[in-house]
Order: C-alpha cells, then structure tokens, then sequence
C-alpha cells in the first residue's frame, strides 16, 4: 500500500460535460434574448418594407406627370389598355409584392390619387397599412386603424 492512501484505490471522479440543470438554464438565457430580439427585428422589417411603397408611388407619380404632358390629362389606369393608351404600364403590386398599387376612382385632367395598400405579411404594419400621393406631390399614410401619419414618408 502507498502512503496517504487509506485502504485501497481513491475515488477520483473528473465531471466532462455540463449537468442538466447547467444547459437549462442556457436554454432559459437563450429563450429571453430571443423573446427581446424577435420583435424588434419584426418591426425593423416591416419598416424596411414601406420604402417599397414609397418607390412605387414616386415612381406612379412620375409616369403620371409625363402622361400628362403628352395627353393633357392623367392616366386613370396602371397597365395598358385601349388603342390610345390611357394606362401607364406599370405593375398593379410593388416589386416585391409587399404593396398593391392602385389609381383612385376619378382621375382626370384636373388631378389624381394613387394608393399603395399592404399586402401579405405587410398588413402586419399597423402604424403605416396604406400610403397616398396625389397630383399635387401631397404624401400621406394612414395606419390600420385609420390614424394619419406623416412619419411613414420618412
């Protein structure tokens, strides 16, 4: 027998890995983080989307201008129709699709109003659910529940 050692062989026991209570509460660490940071990346995305409406109707309002100039009136129609055009030849949906695009009921010489409404995963955006612009380069959105923002220009 060696010296030090009472009665035999010592149990020396070295722990490799991580106890169950350990990696639950990792998993916990991991669940919270993930609840902070899902819904404000929600958020983020769904901001990120609104340039594409703001692009599109821009863009409408463009085309609207140079039918103007050419036909002394405003288009009252996206595609193209009839044998003088009086459409503009662009998409009813935004690139992406996150948007419909649509030219209200009424325009004319005197002036129009176009829309771009969410679509899809974007009618999740209650602050800025539709966007306008008229004849006159006035820019409005309304949320879901139909307040008036400003800030979604932005």
């Amino acid at each position: 027998m060696r010296p030090g050692r009472a009665g035999g062989r010592a149990a020396i026991r070295t722990t490799a890995g991580m106890t169950l209570i350990e990696l639950m509460i990792v998993i916990v660490v991991v669940a919270v983080l993930a609840s902070l940071a899902v819904p404000g990346y929600r958020s983020y995305v769904l901001r990120t989307h609104r340039v594409e409406a703001r692009t599109a109707l821009l863009s409408l309002a463009a085309a609207q201008e140079k039918f103007y100039l050419v036909n002394n009136t405003y288009a009252t129609r996206l595609q193209l129709t009839g044998a003088p055009p009086d459409g503009l030849g662009l998409s009813a949906t935004t690139e992406n699709g996150w948007y419909t695009i649509a030219i209200a009921d009424g325009a004319n010489a005197a002036g129009f109003t176009a829309t771009a409404t969410a679509a899809g995963s974007q009618t999740a955006d209650r602050d800025c659910a539709t966007f306008t612009i008229n004849q006159l380069g006035q820019k409005t959105a309304t949320g879901s529940g139909g307040g008036v923002s400003t800030a979604c220009w932005n």
